[in-house]
């Protein structure tokens, strides 16, 4: 039985899906400049990537990825991967204004980022069976610790991986965007000194991560003969650790008059615990923390902090990222912090 085909009603007929070559024709540039704006736009000029951009939101243009990672072995996608408890996630402002800055950086080199939690062994496991599969074609490891076997497996597997922070133990065997740790510890202390503060303290971080290990490195060296190591307690970069690490500190040495902590989240706590103690910021104790994420502005007082270039970190993750799934060898970047003065110090 012969079946006529049905009309589809007006305003239902399907709309052809816009080509490489509509966009080539409504940005007026050849159809080879349109594929390399889209595979990441390199030797493209300016000029043309942004006829390119504009032809793509106006024609509706979007790639055919699960096609091009056939045919190229790539999925076009790159791993945002915390290390940390999931909370952490939320509750950390850093680790949302790092995430923030890598969607924005990818987005716009048309890769989609995918979110990876490892803060327990079962997802740990998950995690590197699923980056070992294929399913992304990097990661960006965010809070690195030492003697992690999930980045030895990354390293094992040769998955293109770059670190947030230098990872203890690996210092030589991944791409790495860092602070200068010891030179910004350096920086807080010197500022306390400078402010004639004598019984200088420091809440520092977890000893197998970098930020834990090299502030410490930093502030000893810059206090020189002044350091005290009864005057350094550690945290976990947590509110809760800085409170019990300054009621800890107090308890040791009831005269300390200055205190560096190593994440604003321990100088809030830090400060909390000084107020409860009868102590005034900074009139009694200076309080000097480290981030400036946003909570620094927020706290009472304000916070003086050293400063990390968030929004830079992240952009230089991805683009030294990308060159490593392109084959190229780039090499690591240290970015400085710097001070921000506010009423706390």
């Amino acid at each position: 039985m012969l079946v006529e085909p049905i009309d589809a009603p007006a305003g239902r007929q399907q709309r052809r899906k816009p080509t490489i070559r509509d966009v080539a024709a409504a940005s007026g540039v050849s159809r080879g400049t349109v594929s390399r704006v889209i595979n990441g736009g390199h030797w493209v000029s300016p000029e043309a990537r942004e006829k390119v951009d504009k032809a793509i939101e106006t024609t509706g243009y979007y790639a055919n990825t699960h096609a091009r990672s056939l045919a190229t072995g790539r999925s076009d996608s790159v791993a945002f991967l915390l290390t940390e408890p999931q909370h952490l996630l939320f509750a950390d402002p850093t680790f949302a204004l790092l995430l923030r800055g890598a969607a924005e950086a990818l987005a716009a080199r048309r890769k989609t980022l995918v979110l990876l939690v490892a803060g327990t062994p079962e997802e740990r496991e998950n995690v590197s069976h699923f980056v070992g599969a294929g399913h992304v074609d990097g990661v960006l490891l965010i809070s690195s610790h030492e003697k992690d076997p999930l980045l030895d497996s990354l390293i094992a597997a040769g998955v293109p991986t770059v670190a947030c922070g230098v990872p203890l133990g690996h210092q030589d065997d991944v791409i790495t965007v860092s602070i200068d740790e010891v030179g910004s510890a350096r920086t807080a202390a010197r500022h306390l000194a400078g402010l004639g503060r004598e019984r200088i303290a420091m809440i520092a971080g977890p000893e197998d991560t970098p930020g834990g290990r090299f502030r410490v490195v930093g502030f000893q060296e810059e206090l020189g003969e002044r350091f005290d190591a009864d005057r350094v307690e550690r945290g976990d970069y947590s509110h809760e650790s800085g409170a019990a690490a300054m009621a800890a500190l107090l308890a040791r040495d009831p005269d300390i008059d200055a205190v560096f902590a190593a994440s604003d989240r321990m100088a809030a706590g830090a400060i909390a615990t000084l107020r409860a103690a009868g102590r005034s910021v900074p009139d009694d104790v200076a309080v000097v923390g480290f981030d400036d994420s946003g909570l620094a502005a927020s706290v009472d007082p304000p916070l003086t902090t050293m400063h990390q270039p968030f929004d830079e970190i992240s952009a230089e993750m991805v683009r030294l990222l990308l060159d490593a799934i392109a084959g190229k060898d780039p090499a690591s970047v240290t970015l400085p912090a710097s001070l921000v003065t506010r009423a706390s110090a």
